[in-house]
């Protein structure tokens, strides 16, 4: 039986369409370090059911977002996961001079990268750093970040 020329041809550019799309949804390296944890402030807590979240970043960041100025390059925002009280994962935002330069418009999250890393530190390439992006593009008039309308309230003690 002879297959027509379109049929092959249809099935090609479906199959490269698929191909492209499911490339760009899977995890990937970013620029992002693991930062020296001691450094940071720890400086709010979410909580949802088993979930808690320690929320830390630099001094100069809180400084920055307390005077409603942008937060600086080199900046770290660090999400300690718990999940039933064990250290689940981390989630690491890092600002670098042009790093959205990286990304199409669409993925786009100001000069932010994200990526997550397992309790020994080491990269999670299951996870889908496309999605954080995504997310935190909803707070671009905060910076990108979800907790910094905690960081005024931020007195030395955890906003909660």
């Amino acid at each position: 039986m002879k297959v027509p020329t379109l049929q092959i041809a249809l099935a090609s550019l479906s199959m490269a369409a698929v191909l492209t799309v499911g490339w760009r949804v899977h995890a990937e390296a970013t620029r992002v370090t693991f930062p020296e944890l001691d450094t940071l402030v720890h400086y709010t807590t979410v909580r949802r059911g088993n979930v808690t979240e320690h929320i830390m970043t630099t001094p100069a960041a809180i400084e920055a977002v307390k005077n409603r100025q942008p937060v600086p390059a080199g900046t770290h925002f660090v999400l300690v996961d718990h999940r039933d009280g064990k250290l689940f994962r981390y989630f690491v935002m890092e600002k670098g001079q042009n790093w959205g330069a990286d990304y199409d418009d669409d993925r786009r999250t100001g000069d932010w990268q994200f990526q997550w890393f397992w309790p020994d530190r080491t990269i999670n390439t299951s996870e889908n750093t496309a999605r954080c992006q995504s997310c935190h593009q909803s707070q671009s008039g905060s910076e990108f970040l979800f907790t910094g309308y905690r960081i005024p309230r931020f007195d030395g003690k955890p906003v909660e």
